[in-house]
């Protein structure tokens, strides 16, 4: 099963997780910029300047702080839920199709285990994608009001980024497809093939791995 349609079938229970995702690290990229104005607020009124007052502000920066603590943590409650979920009906759906299709019952588990990465990179690495873009769209905006030449020249430097990224990304996925067709034969070398046999097997999947 492709990405894609792993995305679609489960578009509500991922789109909420990675919403949550969303929610929590804008809250975080928030709290710095509200938590400023507080400590202003706060030594106009040590200054006892006219209407000095950090109530709202104080309240706003208490309120992003929650939004970043609770949502991060019924996130973390949900996460599992949803992803260990996703994974029994994909397994299921991978024992289905080799029985349709009469596939030998090794390649079939190495399919069920190997499915187990569709799920690691929909809980961990697309999460961090998200992060990592938030933080540098918030670092962008951070140093657009210092000086926008310099938000514009780390602009510019995600251009070349982004097209090594593309050519890298083409490069592993060539890779991992070589590294999962040879682990779909992993039980049969293991439970035929002899010690030194194994170790070629294994050595011969290190190499696109490395």
């Amino acid at each position: 099963m492709r990405l894609a349609k792993l995305f679609t079938a489960y578009r509500g229970s991922i789109g909420l997780a990675l919403g949550l995702v969303l929610v929590e690290n804008a809250a975080w990229i928030l709290e710095p910029g509200l938590f400023g104005p507080v400590l202003d607020a706060l030594i106009a009124r040590a200054a006892h300047e006219p209407g000095a007052s950090a109530a709202a502000k104080l309240l706003l920066w208490i309120g992003a702080f929650a939004v970043n603590s609770g949502v991060g943590a019924v996130r973390r409650a949900v996460d599992p839920r949803i992803y260990l979920r996703v994974y029994a009906d994909l397994a299921a759906g991978i024992v289905r199709e080799g029985r349709d299709r009469n596939l030998p019952a090794a390649q079939t588990v190495g399919r069920v285990q190997l499915s187990r990465q569709f799920i690691t990179f929909l809980q961990y690495r697309v999460p961090e994608t998200l992060e990592h873009v938030i933080a540098i769209g918030g670092a962008l905006i951070g140093l657009s009001f210092f000086d926008y030449r310099i938000a514009l020249v780390c602009l510019l430097i995600l251009v070349p980024l982004f097209f090594v990224r593309r050519l890298y990304g083409g490069t592993v996925l060539a890779l991992q497809a070589e590294v999962h067709d040879r682990l779909e034969t992993a039980l049969d070398t293991l439970l035929v093939q002899g010690p030194e046999e194994v170790r070629a097997y294994f050595m011969a999947v290190a190499k696109p791995q490395q």
